[in-house]
């Protein structure tokens, strides 16, 4: 939602006959940017599957931008996953980042794309950063071990957006999300963030009649949670409104406990069980809250209430329950 603040159009701005190349777009950021995009009137969109294009392949992503030519670029494609993929498959998480970022970059570059976003993460900041995370806090202390090749990855595609904006003078620019929910999400209790698995445990117990759910932790850290369609209209605003080299957080500037989060999920599924607490598991960092003063100051706001997006993500889930079959 943007606020009453006043922004100056860039002249390098979306024009609704533009094309526009989504990378990631069957994701939750990637299709959350689809979808906004064709609600704000757009219909010139150039998309491919990951089995119809591999973004790992450098030639491949050349003969694509060479034979498509498209004027605005989203990256949203990444491989992702939870703190213990990340940990387990450090080469895959390092390099196949890279590789994603590099080719999509450098061919945005080689054939004139006009405007780029680069979707970074929010674990690119020092663990032991001050809260809330500024942007200028970038590269001010050691990172989180579990997560560090994804985070190295991220914060070598911000540096890579900076470079070619240096040199070349490409309007590249980068955006760091927080903690993100929605449609499309990933409920895979192996990999996925805690809010999308949250969901599929208590729905998994209210089924199954169980009469508790474990969690993990004391439930006191702090976390913010932003709702992935808040990320695609802030995604939308910045790309007609910010031409920068710096990077610009996007979040909530709350956030709650874990265990107000399990609270509120409980409640929406409809658990009538308890909730015990596994405190000999880790809290990991006690809280992760961004600083969008910038962004707020560029005349931007979140709209979306966390109980609100919690209900229609749960009926996302609920619709993809053959899926992740109880």
């Amino acid at each position: 939602m943007v606020s009453g603040l006043k922004t100056k159009t860039l002249e390098n701005t979306l024009e609704k006959n533009a094309k526009i190349y989504i990378a990631g777009h069957r994701g939750m950021v990637g299709s959350a940017i689809h979808r906004k995009l064709k609600a704000e009137g757009y219909t010139n969109f150039v998309v491919r599957t990951s089995t119809e294009l591999d973004l790992r392949e450098q030639a491949s992503v050349r003969e694509f931008f060479s034979e498509e030519r498209p004027d605005y670029v989203f990256l949203a494609a990444a491989k992702v996953g939870g703190i213990m993929a990340n940990n387990i498959y450090r080469a895959d998480f390092l390099l196949e980042n890279l590789q994603i970022q590099n080719n999509v970059i450098d061919s945005a570059h080689q054939y004139g794309v006009k405007k780029l976003m680069f979707l970074g993460s929010s674990c690119i900041y020092p663990k032991m950063a001050p809260q809330p995370l500024r942007e200028d806090y970038l590269l001010t202390g050691t990172l989180e071990p579990t997560n560090e090749p994804y985070a190295i990855a991220k914060i070598a595609g911000i540096k890579l957006c900076e470079a070619y904006r240096s040199q070349y003078g490409s309007h590249f620019i980068s955006v760091m999300p927080t903690n993100l929910y929605g449609p499309n999400d990933n409920y895979d209790l192996e990999n996925s963030h805690v809010l999308p698995a949250m969901i599929r445990k208590f729905h998994e117990a209210k089924v199954e009649g169980k009469p508790a759910v474990q969690l993990w932790g004391t439930g006191s850290p702090r976390r913010e949670f932003l709702h992935a369609d808040d990320l695609a209209d802030a995604c939308y605003f910045l790309m007609q409104n910010y031409d920068e080299p710096e990077l610009v957080n996007v979040g909530t500037g709350d956030d709650l406990t874990i265990k107000s989060l399990a609270e509120l999920i409980k409640e929406v599924v409809g658990y009538e069980g308890e909730i015990h607490w596994n405190t000999d598991k880790p809290d990991g960092t006690p809280r992760k809250l961004m600083d969008v003063g910038k962004l707020h100051g560029l005349g931007w706001q979140h709209s979306t209430d966390i109980g609100q997006g919690i209900r229609a993500t749960y009926q996302d889930f609920l619709r993809k329950t053959e899926t992740y079959a109880v």
